[in-house]
């Protein structure tokens, strides 16, 4: 078979899944309404790295806040095990079939971070995160960054299931001199994250609605994300939106002149992992950030950092700061209902952080310790 024609049906069958995804999309029956559950299960899921142990300790700020919803049976947790980098190169998938049977068992996840094996250290294994994102259709990736002292108060919108990452491991390698990887976006899928972004600026106050692509190059892709952006916003007269190019807005949100203007940012896939780890950075870092992870059905918490192999090869897990789950866990609290213990977790988590020194080594606290000041002070 020629290279053409094997170029063909690689890029045919792509094409199939993504019309078959539209389908799906199209056939949504919509939001679950967790007030109206008799019991909420909470799946709490490891990973592997670091991602146990400050996982285990955002779970324990989890059932100390939530103590009396747990006795009377209105919040069950549910341990996941299985989703280590070792159980998924055995079966050489991105989710264990047992450990996604688990997960969809469950309303929420609490999830710790995830290696995926870069090129040459394995397998070509997805992402567990792009893959729980799929399976659960997790189509909003939403990150707030607050530093109150210089006036940053922004959230990101990032759609979470298509673009780059949708596609990332099914590129093709034409020859020895020549390769593709694809990108993908839809109506539908861009259409509910805008209107997840332009929702949440509505009910929140907020005035303002930044939308980040590169228009300008990727034409058919962005251009498409850009408009169907802009008719969303026409349901919304009363929130200004506008349009940045993405290497302009890492520009300015580095600008300590223009940076607190922004609100709400709504971006496709890749731009906004990028822009949200720089936006973190800004905040303090990307230990000090968590994400929530939403979709009609199921929704992901999880902190926007990774895995840290390196420390548990030293055996520094222990050291690991669990900040950022604990702030996916304030996130999950919002998320079901319970905005008033949220308010209470993030304030605590305050104290703990204006309390506790943490370094990653033993010349700091432990994770425990930090979770247990968090825990006092709730």
């Amino acid at each position: 078979m020629d290279k053409l024609q094997t170029a063909r049906e690689h890029f045919s069958k792509l094409v199939e899944e993504q019309l078959a995804r539209v389908a799906k999309m199209k056939e949504d029956t919509g939001v679950v309404d967790y007030a109206k559950l008799d019991k909420i299960i909470i799946g709490c899921c490891g990973g592997d790295g670091i991602g146990p142990a400050i996982t285990l300790e955002a779970e324990r700020v989890l059932r100390a806040v939530l103590k009396e919803e747990v006795e009377n049976g209105k919040i069950e947790f549910r341990q996941i095990e299985g989703l280590t980098i070792e159980n998924r190169i055995a079966v050489n998938k991105a989710i264990p079939d047992d450990v996604l049977a688990e997960i969809k068992a469950c309303h929420i996840i609490l999830k710790g971070p995830t290696t995926t094996p870069s090129k040459g250290d394995g397998p070509n294994i997805e992402s567990a995160n792009v893959a729980m994102r799929r399976e659960l259709d997790l189509f909003a990736n939403v990150r707030p960054v607050s530093v109150p002292e210089e006036g940053i108060d922004w959230t990101f919108f990032r759609e979470n299931t298509e673009g780059e990452y949708a596609l990332g491991s099914k590129g093709i390698m034409i020859d020895e001199d020549m390769s593709f990887d694809f990108k993908v976006i839809t109506t539908q899928g861009t259409r509910r994250i805008a209107q997840a972004a332009f929702d949440f600026a509505q009910k929140n106050g907020k005035k303002h609605v930044a939308i980040i692509t590169k228009a300008n190059i990727l034409k058919k892709t962005d251009g498409k994300f850009l408009d169907i952006c802009y008719d969303v916003a026409k349901d919304y007269p009363d929130i200004q939106a506008d349009d940045w190019f993405v290497d302009i807005i890492s520009a300015n949100l580095i600008n300590e002149k223009v940076r607190n203007q922004y609100e709400v940012f709504v971006l496709p896939n890749l731009y906004g992992d990028i822009i949200t780890d720089e936006a973190a950075q800004i905040q303090g870092g990307v230990g000090t950030a968590g994400s929530a992870n939403v979709g009609n059905k199921y929704a992901m918490f999880e902190a926007i950092h990774g895995s840290a192999p390196r420390m548990l090869e030293t055996g520094r897990q222990i050291y690991a700061n669990p900040a950022s789950m604990i702030k996916a866990a304030e996130l999950l609290l919002r998320h079901i209902g319970h905005a008033q213990k949220a308010d209470q977790v993030l304030k605590a988590l305050k104290a703990a952080n204006d309390t506790i020194k943490m370094t990653g080594r033993s010349d700091g606290a432990t994770g425990a310790e930090f979770a247990n000041c968090v825990i006092s002070n709730l």
